[in-house]
């Protein structure tokens, strides 16, 4: 069987399963569930997450950046200005190139700002990043962010922090279909089956955090994702059987006694 290989912008992934490092209790926390998760690549918001300040508790104390890959987002901008000038920062204080782009357009829906989100996308990758890019769930509009350097597709399964799970299948395969870049669906994600189905139905791969984050037992859910990316990776490619509208008996029924 050809090896099943993930790639991102050139980077090669040992696990489908990209995590996020907000709202844990504690960094030991967010240590913990990243390790339980099997995760090789963690977002870290620029705005909200302490990365170099020494002087007071430093993500980086509890994840090795040798062995995790750390991808700055912008998660808090709601314009273009500032997600470029919080990117270019990550850029000079830790020579950061792949980058995940959020620009939001509401404080009520967290939706992206696909207009500002096309212009960031453009204007990073003719200034040498790799943007993974956060985006609606528009096949047109995805197949835009691609055009203008997109190195990795996440349309939203639902809105951020929402729990609700892929709300239109529809839309996600068309962009998978469609898409030459990795496709991974970011935000909306409620729970380990959720993640199943993205997979499911081809995603190259699948962010998480709320889920995670704010599970009663964050360690052992972490846990529960690492599993159900596999097993729906492993579904994927295995090509699940032909629907029917009617039975088909399990058993021929020619020779019956």
């Amino acid at each position: 069987m050809k090896k099943d290989i993930f790639k991102v912008a050139g980077k090669t992934l040992k696990s489908r399963l990209i995590v996020g490092t907000g709202k844990y209790r504690n960094f030991l926390e967010t240590a913990k569930a990243i390790k339980a998760s099997g995760a090789d690549m963690v977002t870290v918001a620029v705005r909200r997450v302490n990365i170099l300040d020494k002087k007071k508790p430093i993500l980086t104390d509890y994840l090795n950046p040798k062995k995790i890959i750390l991808l700055p987002n912008t998660a808090g901008c709601f314009n273009s200005d500032e997600a470029l000038r919080t990117l270019r920062l990550a850029r000079e204080m830790g020579g950061w190139k792949l980058v995940k782009l959020e620009v939001l357009g509401d404080k009520k829906t967290l939706y992206p700002n696909m207009i500002e989100t096309i212009k960031s996308t453009q204007i990073l990758a003719r200034e040498g990043f790799k943007v993974m890019v956060y985006c609606t769930d528009d096949p047109l509009l995805a197949k835009e962010l691609e055009n203008n350097g997109a190195s990795a597709i996440m349309p939203l399964a639902s809105p951020i922090g929402s729990g609700l799970g892929i709300q239109n299948k529809v839309n996600i395969s068309l962009i998978i279909k469609q898409s030459k870049v990795p496709v991974i669906v970011d935000a909306g994600i409620g729970t380990a089956s959720d993640a199943t189905i993205a997979m499911e139905l081809g995603c190259d791969g699948v962010l998480v955090n709320s889920a995670i984050a704010k599970a009663k037992k964050p360690i052992l859910m972490a846990k529960a994702f690492k599993n159900a990316v596999v097993s729906g990776r492993n579904s994927y490619l295995a090509g699940r059987m032909i629907k029917s509208h009617l039975a088909l008996a399990s058993s021929p029924f020619k020779g019956l006694i």
